[in-house]
């Protein structure tokens, strides 16, 4: 966004974004414990004005992040009780998931190990060379975008963390590091109000969907 306050903590219909994602997560019957990674200095200010003044029970800890979204992934799992079957992680960027994305994917990680939401590529791909000049035209029938929330059966996406920190494998997302340790990652299809807010412009987007969601009293 290019401003000093994080992503994280912009106002979208007067609450901040992770207050939208965390009430989602806090209602949904697929979610029996939060795990919060915030910056290290934001730490007090979540616990006093996001987790307990919002009433958010679920969230059993909150844990400092790191400098890149897989370190603080791996510090977020790092307090996960062994009893744990799934985890699921979740930009806290991406305000509008909805609880029948959670109960799909974490149904699905159940059955199959991981998966994740995501959408169709419904637009033409032109792969681009030297100039910018196109190359080829991509087939987008095999192609989707990935979003999360993702889910996984915890001891595999520890195992991955583990392996990925001892060999300085960087990832995009925690489905990259899945596939990476040669597991089956399936996808789950979401919905494009499931936006992540990284331009200025996907904040007017928000307020949209914030608007639309109000005045139908539901999700998208």
């Amino acid at each position: 966004m290019g401003g000093p306050v994080p992503k994280q903590f912009l106002s979208i219909g007067g609450q901040p974004l992770v207050v939208h994602s965390l009430r989602t997560l806090q209602a949904s019957s697929a979610i029996d414990a939060i795990v919060l990674a915030v910056p290290q200095a934001d730490i007090a200010y979540c616990q006093s004005d996001i987790v307990e003044a919002h009433h958010f029970t679920k969230v059993i800890k909150v844990v400092a992040g790191g400098q890149e979204r897989q370190d603080s992934v791996r510090h977020a799992l790092a307090v996960v009780d062994n009893q744990v079957e799934i985890v699921v992680v979740h930009d806290a960027v991406r305000p509008f998931l909805t609880e029948q994305m959670l109960e799909k994917v974490v149904a699905a990680a159940r059955t199959n190990g991981a998966a994740i939401i995501a959408l169709p590529v419904r637009d033409t791909v032109k792969q681009v060379g030297a100039g910018h000049v196109i190359k080829r035209t991509v087939d987008r029938r095999p192609l989707w975008l990935a979003q999360t929330p993702q889910a996984f059966r915890r001891e595999w996406l520890q195992e991955a963390h583990r392996k990925a920190e001892a060999e300085r494998m960087a990832s995009t997302d925690d489905a990259f590091l899945t596939e990476w340790m040669g597991r089956p990652v399936i996808v789950v299809e979401g919905n494009g109000e499931n936006i992540k807010v990284t331009r200025p412009e996907d904040m007017v987007i928000g307020e949209a969907i914030l608007a639309s969601r109000q005045a139908t009293g539901g999700e998208g």
